[in-house]
């Protein structure tokens, strides 16, 4: 499905001291105003510009899913622009209220907990299914010998089985299980027993499904700090991003609780580069409420005289790929699903998708996966890739 475009000169005004501004910035990111390339950007409408400035991806989001630009290639857009690290010139003026919003407030509270599951996860079963790979995995694949998105998915949680030197008949807790792809997948291949723990309704349904055939994989509609169980090993994929600064001690100390002395748990998160910054506005208001991506001293801060870090690997570059081939799914399957969700959420759902692949692109944001003993492994942790 292609999106409409004008590619107006007459929606740029270029006697504008902002859209100069904006013009010769975009130029050192080597990025035109409607011109021909397909990461340039081509403007269908007024005030784009002003909302960018004034609101920053707010403002540029809510345009693009207004139809007021286009560029043929977001991901690439957005690589250019991140990769220029244009955005630190830039300081949205109505954005103050949202950064003070996240610092003084914990969103990620357990009332709030179950908000990112309605608005996200809870859009349907079908739709993810025609997005994602075979085993249903919303989580960053692993590209290293991999040529397919089943493949990345596979060689992701069978990565993440030999980290946590799975053994048969262990009980390992996965902490924001989604569809269960690797409780599935460490039962079948490892012989272990799974309890995951959801607040998405649409997941834990789903999982029921897995139960009938016979694998011993258990749904908790449950949040992460009423678990009170021991288990052999603690997994956590892409969960920790819904967790927020103000809970992430109070979340290592759950793991910490929950795992045996001599247990080993493996964390898997999107992560950004620089501590003292506000989440996105535009992710937190139409994709994750409520979420924030951790820098890596809040990770290790938390951890602080919990757990010792045995190991950390990042393949933030991976994500990329990921997030790609989810599009190129997306595409493929939108007839399916144009009549439910419409014109407006095709447009967001592809700026989510292609601007989130741009910024892995441009290492603006990373992937990390920590192993951590609780005493530190006698003789070192020999690590996997």
């Amino acid at each position: 499905m292609k999106s409409t475009t004008f590619a107006h000169s007459a929606f740029f005004d270029e006697s504008s001291s902002s859209h100069r501004f904006v013009a010769e910035l975009l130029e050192k990111a080597d990025i035109r105003i409607n011109g021909d390339r397909p990461w340039d950007i081509r403007f269908n409408a007024h005030r784009v510009i002003d909302e960018a400035l004034a609101r920053g991806n707010l403002g540029l989001g809510e345009s693009y899913m207004n139809v007021a630009w286009d560029a043929e290639r977001l991901d690439e857009f957005f690589h250019h622009l991140l990769r220029a690290r244009l955005p630190d010139q830039i300081n949205p003026r109505k954005l103050v209220f949202h950064h003070l919003r996240t610092r003084m407030l914990n969103l990620q509270t357990a009332k709030r907990a179950f908000e990112v599951g309605e608005a996200h996860y809870d859009l349907g079963n079908d739709f993810y299914a025609a997005m994602l790979d075979k085993r249903m995995t919303y989580t960053c694949g692993y590209w290293k010998n991999a040529t397919t998105l089943d493949e990345a998915q596979e060689a992701k949680l069978d990565l993440i089985c030999r980290k946590l030197e799975l053994e048969p008949g262990m009980r390992v807790l996965d902490i924001g299980c989604g569809w269960g792809s690797f409780m599935a997948y460490a039962a079948e291949h490892y012989g272990v027993e799974c309890v995951g723990l959801t607040i998405s309704r649409e997941q834990t349904e789903y999982g029921k499904q897995l139960m009938k055939h016979g694998l011993p994989v258990e749904f908790r509609l449950k949040d992460y700090r009423d678990e009170t169980e021991q288990f052999d090993r603690i997994v956590s994929i892409g969960m920790f991003e819904h967790v927020g600064r103000k809970n992430y001690r109070e979340y290592m100390e759950v793991a910490e609780r929950c795992l045996k002395d001599n247990g080993l748990f493996l964390l898997h998160t999107i992560g950004k580069n620089v501590r003292d910054t506000s989440p996105d506005p535009w992710i937190d208001k139409y994709i994750f409420p409520n979420g924030e991506l951790p820098a890596l001293g809040h990770i290790t801060d938390a951890a602080e005289e919990l757990f010792v870090v045995e190991d950390l690997h990042n393949f933030g570059a991976d994500y990329d790929k990921t997030l790609m081939a989810w599009h190129a799914n997306f595409e493929a399957n939108w007839h399916r699903f144009a009549d439910t969700y419409g014109e407006r959420f095709y447009r967001m759902w592809r700026y989510y998708l292609q601007s989130c692949a741009g910024a892995f692109r441009a290492r603006d944001i990373q992937l990390w996966q920590f192993v951590l003993s609780k005493q530190g492994i006698l003789g070192g942790y020999h690590r996997v890739s």
